[in-house]
């Protein structure tokens, strides 16, 4: 999946998959998690956020279910 680099302190790059609406976020540390079942809205709210790293914690982290990959 691409993905595009993000300006975040622990966030590196965000990616997005419209067909299995999968997100993928590869953090600073190098970790890089999919969430799944994510609208397209979402993705495009995290993206657009002030703050990708508070929209993630607050909005997306504790609502969808994720994989470490």
């Amino acid at each position: 999946m691409n993905r595009t680099p993000v300006t975040s302190s622990n966030i590196a790059s965000v990616g997005y998959d419209p067909n299995t609406m999968t997100l993928e976020v590869e953090f600073t540390n190098g970790s890089v998690y999919q969430y799944f079942d994510v609208p397209e809205t979402e993705y495009q709210n995290l993206m657009g956020a002030s703050s990708v790293g508070t929209y993630l914690n607050q909005n997306i982290k504790a609502s969808y279910r994720y994989a470490q990959i």
